[in-house]
């Protein structure tokens, strides 16, 4: 099948044109996999299988603060931010999920448990580690 894909890169001298994806790179991918390099089919294994875990893992447990606006007061700009919830949380509470998804999603969370989920990236992190090419 041919995918018309479009792709699209940041401009020249403008390191944030993608903020919103950005701003999660720390929390969600250079906390667990550091900014080393991974080009192995090994590491690549590793990180898929890493991966498969994680997103459970950040999305059903781990509380996020979504900034709700920023105030400004002459020079100084004042953020405020809504009550740190998963997104899981967010997504039952949103009245734009449809009743189906919501289903699905809580059925889901019922079957995961947070202890385990760790007890499974732990391992894997520090395989992967293990294997960085750190040149």
């Amino acid at each position: 099948m041919q995918e018309e894909l479009t792709f699209t890169r940041g401009r020249p001298g403008h390191k944030n044109d993608n903020p919103h994806v950005e701003q999660k790179n720390w929390t969600a991918v250079r906390r667990f996999v550091g900014d080393l390099r991974y080009d192995t089919p090994q590491q690549l294994q590793l990180l898929n299988q890493l991966y498969d875990v994680l997103h459970f893992y950040l999305n059903f447990f781990i509380p996020v603060m979504k900034l709700k606006e920023k105030v400004r007061k002459g020079s100084k700009v004042k953020r405020v931010y809504d009550t740190p919830q998963t997104p899981y949380a967010r997504t039952l509470a949103s009245p734009h999920v449809l009743a189906k998804v919501k289903a699905q999603l809580r059925a889901t969370y019922r079957h995961l448990h947070v202890v385990e989920l760790k007890r499974q990236i732990d391992p894997i992190i520090k395989k992967l580690w293990a294997n960085a090419n750190r040149a």
